[in-house]
């Protein structure tokens, strides 16, 4: 019999515990109680830290998303100044001039200087 009664008596002093905390009486305590701002400003950083891991995921998202564009605008800039510089080649553009008709013939002279003396310049009227 006092072996049950001891037996009884540590089951009470395991489920005791239990029973506080679930019908919520552990929260009336004093320690509970006195300990309570502390415990509010541990939930307040808590949430703080889960908060500062989402905006930290949000920001890796956001530079992976910009550094995809810029390697795609990267490509385009490429493409499109090898496409210029095959459109301006000479016989590009002789070709291109061809189709559309406009009359134009490449000369086949080399560029020569223009010189002016000061008398022509008096003639027609300029002035340095």
């Amino acid at each position: 019999m006092a072996e049950e009664k001891e037996q009884q008596k540590s089951r009470r002093k395991v489920m005791q515990p239990v029973k506080d905390l679930v019908s919520g009486n552990f929260l009336a305590k004093d320690a509970v109680v006195k300990n309570l701002p502390y415990m509010l400003f541990l939930g307040f950083l808590a949430l703080l830290y889960i908060a500062n891991g989402y905006m930290a995921e949000g920001t890796v998202r956001d530079i992976n998303k910009v550094t995809n564009e810029l390697k795609e605008l990267r490509s385009e800039y490429i493409t499109t100044k090898s496409d210029l510089m095959y459109t301006t080649k000479q016989s590009e553009l002789i070709k291109i001039i061809e189709k559309r008709g406009l009359g134009l013939e490449e000369s086949y002279q080399p560029p020569r200087k223009i010189v002016v003396t000061e008398e022509e310049k008096e003639a027609i009227g300029i002035d340095e």
